[in-house]
């Protein structure tokens, strides 16, 4: 038998598979890599001008939009920028109005990128495009010229469609005409004895949180003046209730579960639920002739439900809403801020101090109560040039918005979506 003889080919070594493998591959990590580097040329290069494209297309827009509508005519836009689409400058201003606490910063910031010589500068808050002025000349034209510029605040639904702060002409001029003479009735001049009582209250306390007492004790007196409610549970929860329609008045117009905005339409369902109760209450005991034992023959409520226009028409319930809930959460707020701004200067000023207690000593001495009179206010000269100085150095309202309603001396039927809103910061800075 012939031997077998094994003639097999020896094995390539790891090495030089390893080798072999690595070459075969090499195209491959070429070409990815390649690709890459597209890639990344790609976002290096596209994303900062989508970002451009998207930062300027708002403002692009508003300015392209305004240059077709004036063409041929000497306007121009003031200097400024849009912002965002839809959010505009809105989280700008928001953050130097509720997160650092210094709005003048939002000014302060217009004024070093395009200059102060304008006092105006455009914008784009609260979904509409929008002027800021804050130059004290500019300001008193918008706030004076009634029939070119009306009031509406960007969630005008919050406050009521048919309330004071939204409604013009002479439905403006008959319910403020009330509600300033409602201030002047013997149940406004009644709290003071409950400011007194706050006082020493505050005194036994020895320290307090000013602004938290100040609120709290005019949101009391508010309610006692407007709708004759007494401290409560129930007032308590109303309190809370204001306070989110207020946070909601400058906020994103997005009405969506956890905004802003959606929780102040939700506590203005809640105060309407309550103000339907006691509107009804009302008009029972009216029938019946029994008054009950609340006094509420002189508050604001009552004088919102005898109300009649010019027709000889009563306010409907949504209406006399609108006023109460607008009237209440725009009176004791500015009046808690004014309390609280002019307890501070004071504290900084004692000679001013002990000449407006003497004043106050000197008129309340002869009383029985040891309280001023109705007949005394008007005696207050040296008090009255307190409260004005007050305002002026630090003004109560941090904006008011205008909407422009008459441009060019043209009466437009569907109103202009230009608001213009006036900063109180600039106000202050000017006349001090």
């Amino acid at each position: 038998m012939q031997d077998y003889q094994n003639t097999s080919t020896p094995s390539p070594s790891n090495d030089q598979t390893l080798a072999s493998k690595s070459h075969q591959q090499q195209p491959r990590w070429r070409w990815a890599t390649r690709q890459s580097a597209w890639w990344l040329g790609i976002l290096l290069g596209a994303v900062p001008l989508l970002a451009f494209a998207v930062w300027h297309c708002n403002d692009a827009f508003y300015c392209a939009a305004f240059a077709l509508r004036r063409r041929g005519l000497d306007r121009r836009l003031p200097p400024g920028h849009m912002g965002l689409p839809f959010f505009g400058e809105t989280g700008a201003m928001l953050w130097h109005f509720k997160v650092t606490r210094r709005p003048d910063g939002f000014i302060e910031a217009r004024k070093t990128a395009y200059g102060e010589g304008a006092g105006m500068y455009r914008s784009h808050l609260f979904g509409h495009p929008t002027v800021v002025v804050c130059l004290p000349s500019v300001n008193r034209f918008v706030l004076q010229a009634h029939d070119s510029f009306w009031v509406r605040w960007p969630a005008k639904d919050l406050l009521g469609l048919s309330s004071m702060f939204n409604a013009e002409g002479s439905a403006h001029t008959r319910i403020r005409g009330y509600v300033v003479a409602s201030f002047s009735q013997p149940r406004s001049l009644r709290n003071i004895a409950r400011v007194a009582a706050a006082l020493r209250s505050w005194a036994d306390k020895g320290t307090i949180t000013a602004a938290t007492e100040f609120r709290k004790l005019m949101f009391e007196c508010t309610c006692d003046i407007f709708i004759s409610m007494k401290p409560s549970p129930l007032t308590a929860k109303m309190d809370k209730w204001f306070a989110g329609i207020l946070d909601s008045l400058r906020a994103l117009p997005v009405d969506l579960p956890g905004t802003a905005l959606n929780h102040g339409r939700k506590c203005r369902r809640k105060l309407n639920a309550v103000f339907q109760v006691e509107l009804e209450k009302r008009r029972k005991q009216e029938k019946s002739g029994h008054a009950g034992e609340e006094d509420y023959a002189d508050d604001l409520m009552s004088g919102l439900m005898k109300m009649v226009d010019e027709q000889g028409k009563k306010l409907t319930d949504e209406e006399v809403f609108d006023n109460i809930v607008s009237l209440v959460a725009g009176g004791y707020e500015s009046t808690a801020s004014a309390i609280l701004w002019a307890t501070y200067h004071l504290a900084q000023s004692p000679d001013v101090l002990a000449k407006l207690r003497e004043e106050n000593f000197m008129l309340s001495k002869g009383n029985n109560s040891n309280f001023i009179s109705r007949d005394d206010i008007s005696k207050m000269k040296y008090t009255a040039k307190v409260v004005e100085e007050a305002i002026r150095l630090a003004n109560i309202a941090p904006m008011v918005h205008r909407v422009a309603y008459r441009t060019d001396g043209i009466t437009h039927q569907r109103r202009s979506q230009i608001r213009y809103l006036e900063l109180a910061a600039g106000r202050a800075r000017a006349t001090g």
